[in-house]
């Protein structure tokens, strides 16, 4: 990404992959300011750029259009990476209101700011969770999608929107597809509740669903290295960013046990392909529309995992 003074709306920015984001867009010069309510993200993920003059912090809620458009009124965004969202699916499984709120209503509001203020370029972050438990190899153009958890389901209806509002206001979108995201500053997950599950109990460890669940993991800084290749002209397009190894739930607790130096540590599943309602057990991507931009991970699923573990220790 070349050097500029462009300034950007970062949305959800003090959480995982947001704030590893901020910290690549300041090393490029772009002007950053962060909105995050912190139902997830913190402040100790960002705040090493407090002292930064390019970046600006402000903590509300997305859903409060009030102060979004003030926000709006006040700085000249150019583009806006949107990726507030309740990225523990698990979590939200329980309640559906906190995807409707925190993923898809967030999204309303972030178009209709865009649209009131004139601001054209948009970056998504969306899922391999609008998919649905589908068995073969998932392209941007695989139909009949059908999300079997809340997350997906507010994905797509995000998806949805986004694409009208691009259609209606001449926006310039595009919408990337993350498989499983790892890296230092973890706030959930496998990789995050094994460390912490382990450190309480040394000798067990509880599995959810049978182990063999088998996905793809993307380490962040491949991720965000894909994010800042992003070209943007009109309409909304659509990219699956991921890797083509994957990673199974029992290999990841293997891993997470030798980063910890820990041995004979008792496995103890919980049983079931699913570790919990709406869980995906296995998805494979398509990659060669992101492949045609020159891209491709640098980390195996299994690099990224290890990588993750010896970060969050």
């Amino acid at each position: 990404m070349t050097k500029t003074s462009m300034k950007v709306l970062v949305a959800g920015g003090a959480g995982f992959i947001g704030s590893h984001l901020i910290d690549k867009l300041l090393e490029n010069d772009v002007s950053v300011v962060c909105v995050d309510n912190l139902c997830l993200g913190s402040e100790n993920m960002i705040s090493h750029n407090y002292y930064n003059k390019n970046f600006l912090f402000c903590k509300f809620d997305l859903c409060d259009e009030e102060k979004l458009f003030a926000l709006f009124e006040k700085h000249s965004f150019e583009r806006v990476y949107h990726l507030a969202a309740n990225s523990d699916i698990q979590k939200g499984s329980s309640d559906p209101s906190i995807d409707f709120h925190n993923t898809f209503l967030t999204t309303v509001s972030v178009l209709n700011a865009m649209r009131k203020y004139n601001v054209k370029e948009l970056l998504f972050s969306s899922s391999s969770a609008v998919y649905g438990d589908k068995q073969e190899l998932l392209s941007e153009d695989s139909g009949n999608l059908r999300p079997v958890s809340y997350y997906g389901a507010s994905k797509l209806s995000s998806e949805a929107f986004i694409s009208a509002y691009a259609a209606m206001n001449n926006l310039k979108v595009n919408i990337i597809r993350f498989p499983n995201v790892v890296g230092s500053r973890l706030t959930h997950g496998a990789v995050f509740d094994f460390i912490q599950k382990l450190r309480k109990n040394h000798d067990e460890l509880e599995i959810l669903g049978d182990g063999n669940q088998d996905k793809p993991y993307i380490y962040i800084s491949d991720l965000i290295e894909a994010i800042l290749l992003m070209k943007y002209s009109s309409d909304a397009k659509i990219f699956n960013v991921g890797v083509e190894s994957s990673t199974t739930v029992k290999r990841i607790a293997d891993i997470v046990c030798e980063e910890m130096g820990l041995k004979n540590v008792e496995y103890k599943f919980t049983g079931g392909e699913v570790g919990w309602p709406g869980d995906v057990p296995k998805f494979q991507y398509d990659l060669s529309k992101i492949y045609g931009f020159g891209w491709k991970a640098k980390h195996t699923s299994d690099d990224a995992i290890r990588l993750a573990a010896r970060y969050n220790l």
